[in-house]
């Protein structure tokens, strides 16, 4: 439903969805026409606003977290209440983002003085995944608000218990004419794709991104694409090999696998492997006991459908890899097991898709050349990770990889810095955002120029007789 007044309520007609979703669309260019988002103060208040109101929620997004996904209140705090930390960032910079900024000309237009004005974009679409629900569809609208425009939310029908507490959390806390949510499935997000925004941020799969990117190009509407891929996750020989064992098995089974930026799988140095596999089948026990299914702190599969899709990579044959920790699974509890699959092939059917849930293969190399050149051969990822000591090794393989971030000698972490810009490039997206790069992304910097009156040279102005030496002299 689109969470504009109690009557209206979306219904599965397409063509009554897309009649409200007009409506409210036309409340909010009305209310962004009137100037009501641009004063610095009006976006601080919204900020604290927002934050209040998730502090207030907290208990109801606890709950739904955990009927969707079986998330432990720990990580639903780390990851998903956690948002409140980029609000206090933007709170803090805000009034130097949005300051105008003063910067040099040259002489021929001189005298004048140039400035780059940071102006809202609009109404934008947010559109939001089922694995973290809450933050991913949070912390984009952070920079929204400190952007000063107005947002539509569409949070991800797969969460459907998240997202009726978005959806109650913002009618209570904005005006809809501001801030609004439209809740549903297909029929909604059609109605809204076929719409005309400022802007549209996606985040979720390559395949429905290009879908989200097709309808935009109707409008011309701008896009940012938060997808994912398979990132890999190279262990060097020179590690300390406890840490590195731990920081994978937390970063790979956080949220049952079901994070865009987890280590999708491992190519790890020959020597090493015997001792890191034995050290990640340690981890896994301290982490979540002998039995991980009776474990208050293992989430679990979203839906049927995607355990269905996780348990068919799990190998039927010595072919398809071994499968050395892990392994057991429960349909009627939508449970896989912290899984790692040994004599793995690049070939494997697990190697040839994200994998987006806790199976972890584990390949294995001679030369950093060979890890390399595999990373190469595909799509670009949207994390890469690198266990090593070696400075030299890690300046190679940022030289020679490329992905929307690095993270040396952990993982996820870097997603939690909102000083570093978080992104894709290529099949793993386009855009960022966190901290200065939301704000970015939902603004439009217009360039000014402002000449005056003191005094008028001709040199530019016809008739053009005998000026061409000087106009040769300006240019070079």
């Amino acid at each position: 439903m689109v969470q504009a007044a109690p009557s209206d309520q979306i219904t599965s007609d397409q063509a009554t969805a897309s009649a409200q979703i007009s409506e409210t669309l036309g409340r909010q260019r009305a209310y962004f026409n009137a100037g009501h988002t641009q004063p610095i103060e009006f976006r601080l208040a919204q900020l604290k606003a927002l934050k209040q109101a998730i502090l207030d929620y907290q208990p109801e997004i606890l709950a739904a977290l955990k009927a969707d996904l079986n998330k432990p209140e720990l990580e639903a705090y780390l990851t998903e209440i956690g948002v409140t930390k980029e609000i206090n960032y933007a709170i803090k910079h805000l009034p130097t983002w949005a300051r105008p900024k003063s910067v040099s000309l040259p002489l021929e237009q001189l005298p004048a003085k140039g400035r780059i004005y940071a102006e809202p974009l609009g109404v934008v679409l947010i559109i939001g995944p089922w694995n973290y629900p809450f933050q991913l569809m949070i912390s984009p609208l952070i920079g929204a608000i400190a952007a000063g425009n107005c947002a539509l939310l569409k949070p991800s029908e797969l969460a459907p218990q998240t997202s009726r507490v978005i959806a109650k959390l913002i009618q209570a806390t904005f005006d809809p004419a501001y801030i609004t949510v439209a809740e549903g499935g297909l029929e909604v997000s059609q109605a809204l794709l076929a719409e005309r925004f400022d802007h549209i941020f996606f985040t979720g799969g390559t395949q429905i991104g290009r879908a989200v990117m097709a309808a935009a190009a109707q409008h011309l509407t701008p896009v940012t694409l938060e997808l994912g891929g398979k990132s890999p996750c190279i262990v060097d020989s020179d590690i300390q090999l406890e840490y590195t064992a731990r920081r994978i098995v937390w970063g790979k089974f956080l949220n049952a696998g079901q994070t865009c930026i987890a280590p999708d799988y491992l190519l790890v140095d020959r020597r090493i492997k015997p001792k890191l596999l034995a050290a990640m089948q340690q981890a896994i026990r301290e982490f979540y006991g002998d039995d991980p299914a009776q474990s208050p702190d293992y989430a679990r599969i979203v839906n049927d459908r995607h355990f269905g899709r996780l348990s068919q990579l799990l190998p039927a044959s010595s072919a398809e890899g071994e499968i050395v920790a892990g392994g057991s699974t429960n349909a009627a509890q939508r449970y896989i097991a912290p899984t790692i699959l040994d004599q793995v092939t690049p070939e494997a059917a697990v190697m040839q898709e994200e994998i987006f849930g806790p199976i972890l293969p584990m390949l294995e190399y001679d030369n950093i050349s060979e890890a390399i050149a595999l990373i190469k051969a595909r799509p670009k990822p949207l994390a890469l990770y690198l266990f090593t000591r070696d400075a030299q090794l890690q300046a190679l393989v940022l030289a020679q990889t490329s992905s929307g971030g690095v993270c040396m000698n952990d993982t996820i972490m870097q997603i939690a810095a909102s000083s570093l810009p978080f992104g894709g490039v290529g099949e793993s997206g386009m855009g960022s955002y966190h901290g200065k790069a939301s704000f970015d992304t939902f603004s439009h910097y217009k360039s000014v120029l402002v000449k005056n009156f003191w005094f008028d040279l001709k040199w530019r102005y016809a008739p053009y007789a005998g000026k061409l030496e000087l106009f040769k002299k300006i240019i070079r």
